[in-house]
């Protein structure tokens, strides 16, 4: 456990907690840091909120605790220069919670998210920058120039986010993908023969697969069927090897009966 003169242990010991917590689950737009050896100045980057001229900037800034916290305030200064009304010149802080309207049950969650509230609703009336507060009274547009030149030269450049989740949906779409794709291969050489030499793919059995249990060949309808696997989509399906040369055996046996049958009739006049 850290030590400091500043505070007494009772307040290191809720400061502690506070400081887990706050690491664990932060507020949003703010991230929380603190040297372990002494609790009594508290460091903290405030991302510029969206919409307002401070956007697409991070400011760094600091709380001093005294011995008397959390009796007292602590006291709040902007360690980026930033251009705002309630913001002066060496970075310290001007906010009711800070002062008048201070109750000791407020935590340091309570008072980074007014700061930071402070960046979307500057408060002119109580302005410690004159210059900035008059500008948002009589020319916002004027105001918003200021703050988003001063945003863009001192002001930090926040880190990128990456939605992991859904990289992690495309990565899996794509692995379904892989998973689902097949590659059935023909070769043409072998099939112009009567033989069909396939890869076993989840689409496509294997020869072997279609044996019977006796073990004999799978028929003809079979064989024709895993040929037309083969066949690209798109293209026109080609027409089964086997069939074919039943088709070509066929019309040699008819024209060598005609021929006979012809000879007979001939030998039959003589």
């Amino acid at each position: 456990m850290a030590t400091n003169e500043n505070l007494p242990p009772n307040v290191i010991k809720q400061l502690a907690r506070e400081l887990k917590n706050l690491d664990e689950t932060p507020p949003e737009g703010i991230k929380v840091g603190v040297n372990d050896d002494d609790f009594s100045t508290i460091y903290a980057d405030i991302e510029g909120p969206a919409g307002t001229p401070y956007e697409n900037g991070v400011f760094r800034m600091k709380l001093i605790l005294s011995r008397d916290f959390p009796h007292s305030p602590p006291k709040g200064y902007f360690l980026t220069k930033i251009f705002h009304p309630n913001i002066a010149s060496n970075g310290e802080i001007c906010v009711n919670t800070l002062k008048r309207d201070w109750n000791p049950s407020l935590g340091l969650r309570h008072v980074l998210i007014v700061v930071r509230c402070l960046l979307i609703e500057p408060f002119p009336e109580s302005a410690l920058n004159e210059q900035a507060g008059k500008l948002l009274l009589e020319n916002y547009e004027e105001y918003a120039r200021h703050a988003r030149l001063y945003t863009g030269i001192h002001a930090l450049k926040p880190k990128p986010k990456f939605k992991s989740a859904a990289r992690s949906e495309t990565t899996a779409a794509v692995n379904a993908d892989q998973t689902n794709t097949s590659v059935c291969i023909v070769d043409t050489k072998t099939a112009v023969s009567g033989a069909v030499v396939q890869q076993p793919t989840p689409l496509a059995p294997s020869l072997n697969t279609m044996k019977g249990a006796s073990g004999q060949e799978p028929p003809t309808t079979a064989l024709n069927s895993v040929v037309e696997i083969g066949v690209c989509s798109g293209s026109a399906a080609a027409p089964p090897v086997a069939a074919t040369h039943k088709k070509e055996g066929g019309v040699v046996k008819a024209q060598d009966k005609k021929k006979i049958d012809a000879r007979k009739k001939s030998l039959k006049r003589l």
